[in-house]
Formats: structure tokens, sequence, C-alpha cells
């Protein structure tokens, strides 16, 4: 009995979700309007923050890589 209720409270949403974008398009535009710079905003400095961390990453690897190189080629001479 419980999911037939979460079918039905599924479709009530749907079609009150579509009443309202008919009667309310306008604002919807707005809002939609409204909300493209800021998710711009955060959307680019997560990429920036992200881009910079993977640099950081691909340094420090390399970083690693060499040190485990001249460990090694110590370990060589010392035998």
């Amino acid at each position: 009995m419980g999911k037939f209720i979460t079918v039905l409270g599924g479709l009530v949403s749907i079609i009150l979700g579509v009443w309202g974008l008919i009667t309310w398009w306008y604002s919807f535009v707005i809002l939609l309007k409204g909300c493209v710079p800021p998710i711009l905003i955060l959307g680019g400095l997560a990429a920036l923050f992200a881009g910079v961390s993977e640099i950081k990453d691909c340094g420090q690897a390399k970083k690693e890589e060499a040190k485990n190189k001249e460990e090694a080629k110590n370990k060589e001479e010392k035998k």
C-alpha cells in the first residue's frame, strides 16, 4: 500500500510542477537567468581549484620519482 501512495504522491508532484511552470513561466525564466552567473562562477572556481590541485600533485609526483631514482642510484653505488 505504501508503494502506491509513493507513486500517487509522485504523480501529484509532477502535475503540480507542470502546472506551476505553465502558470509562472516568466518568473521561472527570471529565476534561471539569475542562477546562471553564480553557477558559472562556482563552477569556474571548482575547475580552477581542481586544476591547481592536479598541477601540484603532478609536481610532487615528479619530485618523489626523482628522489626514488636518486636513492636507487645511491644504493647501486654502495654495492
